[in-house]
């Protein structure tokens, strides 16, 4: 059997004996055993290291230790056969270019191409000067919302949002305590549209600054849920089945009628300070928008007066209510301030809308045709 080990010496060194023994222990008793370099030459056999003490090996040189255990001498050329050599890589010097101090500078090239401004938007306007579409141009400030050629329908909103204030008892103006700093509040101006743009009404919003709110002083718990679209579809898909009839209500300034637990302060509106009352302040007995428990305050309220009427929440939708007498079917869906009506008994129906306008300021949106 054929044994053979290869060696690469990467320096010139001196081994000691005793490590030529370990290494070949299991070789002792095969003969003949020599050391040969890859190119042919016998550099000594084993019998030389053991009356040596150390044994020299060139530099950079592949030792073969080979030995036949039925003693045949192996040609040198048989064990070159069976060598996988390894291709030498061959370290090519990197030469290093001077940079040129004499680099010729060339001048910059210009484009010659003429530059016209881009007409942005312009397909948006017919060639009579009719806006196809465009945005809805709305103030962001009262003073902008004034001075504007519309100034009269944003101040037409805002008086209209004022006297939803004074009807619901939103605030009572009060002389601003020691240690408190009100909230301040601003006017958001919204154009609504129906289902093909066009602008319906002008909306002035009074809103508070709820960023300068504090945990634990100002509020406390902030969540509120609404209806899931997909309960909205499959109430849907059953009153399509069953030819239920479908109607729709909005509740008018809705966040005004939650009630407040906290005690909270705020400036007065722009635009609508009169001189007697120009150093007092707003102390909100109601939810008022903007604030951070605006919405839950108003979800509690409605909950609160909807089972007045008979209507049982449900457990896993809460903004889905129902109501059974006998075969009359009523549903009830409210998503923020808008409310879906469906059932199969006209009367019923009405006498749910009679109700929900006597509690709420409503807007009757007859049978749903946009949701």
């Amino acid at each position: 059997m054929l044994q053979c080990m290869w060696y690469l010496i990467q320096t010139a060194c001196l081994v000691p004996k005793h490590s030529i023994k370990r290494e070949f222990a299991d070789h002792i008793n095969l003969s003949p055993v020599h050391f040969l370099h890859t190119v042919g030459d016998l550099v000594a056999d084993y019998n030389s290291f053991i009356d040596h003490e150390v044994a020299f090996f060139p530099v950079k040189h592949k030792i073969c230790f080979f030995a036949s255990g039925n003693g045949r001498n192996i040609e040198l050329k048989e064990v070159q056969q069976q060598q996988v050599h390894e291709p030498e890589v061959e370290e090519t010097p990197q030469v290093v270019e001077e940079n040129s101090t004499d680099l010729e500078t060339q001048p910059l090239r210009r484009s010659t191409r003429e530059h016209h401004e881009p007409e942005r938007y312009g397909f948006l306007v017919t060639t009579h000067g009719d806006v196809i579409l465009v945005d809805q141009d709305e103030p962001r400030t009262y003073q902008e919302a004034v001075s504007r050629p519309d100034s009269e329908k944003w101040l037409e909103a805002m008086r209209s949002e004022m006297d939803s204030m004074l009807e619901n008892q939103v605030w009572t103006l009060v002389e601003p305590p020691d240690g408190i700093k009100p909230i301040r509040c601003k006017w958001v101006y919204k154009k609504k549209t129906d289902m093909d743009g066009n602008v319906q009404t002008y909306k002035g919003r009074l809103v508070a600054k709820r960023f300068r709110q504090i945990h634990g002083v100002d509020y406390d718990e902030t969540f509120s849920p609404v209806a899931m679209f997909k309960s909205i579809r499959i109430l849907l898909a059953i009153a399509a089945f069953h030819d239920y009839e479908i109607w729709q209500m909005d509740v008018k300034t809705a966040f005004l009628n939650g009630k407040l637990e906290e005690d909270v302060y705020m400036t007065q509106p722009e635009g609508f300070v009169t001189p007697e009352n120009a150093g007092k302040v707003c102390k909100l007995q109601r939810s008022i928008y903007g604030l951070k428990q605006a919405s839950r305050s108003w979800n509690l309220r409605f909950n609160d007066a909807i089972k007045e009427f008979g209507f049982i929440r449900n457990e896993d939708e809460p903004c889905v209510y129902k109501k059974f007498s006998g075969s009359i079917v009523s549903f009830l869906i409210l998503y923020v301030n808008d409310i879906l009506i469906i059932g199969n008994d006209v009367p019923t129906l009405q006498s749910i809308k009679t109700w929900l306008s006597n509690c709420f300021s409503m807007k009757d949106l007859g049978e749903a045709a946009y949701i």
